[in-house]
């Protein structure tokens, strides 16, 4: 997450010092995506104690990370989908997902963490999942000759992604709220398995099905392929959240 401070607390400054800090000062990774777990977040380890040692704020991580996404994104809509692009598309958004984790290490280890830095993070978020979809949408539109049975037939499937990855973040950011407001039950957070079992949520996974952006009918399967996991897991996670947040907490 961004963050701003009000004070600058004792902290390591040297690349290697901030390096051992992070690694020693990891987020629990149960349940979480394998790409996110065991890559993304390691590579962001590297990002975050580079930005310590050359003085880049939490938010100034926040802003790089929307400025590669917002290169991806551009792509999409500017570039004709070639296999050049579709590498672009597919690194400049894998480079803004790992800056995105970044910024909440530099605020971790900086001693830099604030509410209004965690309220930036979400909201980039939430500008950034949709946008990307949309960025799809028009890709569609304006290379039509470039996919199968023509570019216009296709216009639903990244209007209900869009649709689907915003339903399922306001209902994550607010089953999180209700839960502490409510002190309700929280779901199993799970262990090894599940990280492998959503992967298909991994934002990491939808980064580079880009890599299939220059073949079109390959990027339509792939794309449509996760957008029915998503729709089947959201569903499934939407029930098992309507449940414990109607559960009261043990104890």
């Amino acid at each position: 997450m961004s963050s701003h401070s009000t004070h600058t607390p004792s902290r390591p400054t040297g690349f290697r010092d901030t390096l051992a800090v992070l690694g020693a000062a990891q987020k629990p990774g149960h349940g979480v995506p394998a790409y996110t777990r065991w890559v993304n977040r390691r590579i962001a380890r590297y990002f975050a104690a580079a930005a310590v040692k050359f003085g880049i704020t939490p938010n100034g991580v926040t802003a790089i990370s929307s400025a590669l996404s917002l290169v991806g994104i551009l792509l999409l809509i500017f570039a004709e989908p070639t296999f050049w692009t579709a590498l672009g598309v597919a690194v400049f958004f894998a480079l803004g997902y790992a800056m995105d984790s970044a910024d909440g290490q530099v605020a971790r280890v900086t001693g830099a963490s604030s509410p209004a830095g965690e309220w930036l993070d979400h909201v980039v978020d939430s500008i950034r999942t949709p946008a990307q979809h949309l960025a799809v949408l028009v890709g569609f539109i304006r290379f039509e000759d470039h996919w199968p049975a023509h570019g216009w037939s296709l216009w639903w499937l990244p209007m209900a992604f869009t649709v689907l990855v915003v339903g399922h973040f306001m209902s994550q950011i607010l089953a999180e709220q209700l839960r502490t407001r409510r002190k309700t039950a929280a779901p199993a957070t799970g262990g090894t398995m599940r990280s492998f079992v959503n992967l298909h949520m991994d934002a990491g996974t939808f980064c580079w099905i880009f890599i299939f952006w220059g073949w079109g009918l390959g990027f339509v399967v792939v794309y449509g392929l996760l957008f029915l996991a998503h729709l089947a897991t959201t569903m499934v996670s939407m029930r098992r959240k309507f449940i414990t947040l109607n559960t009261p907490q043990e104890g």
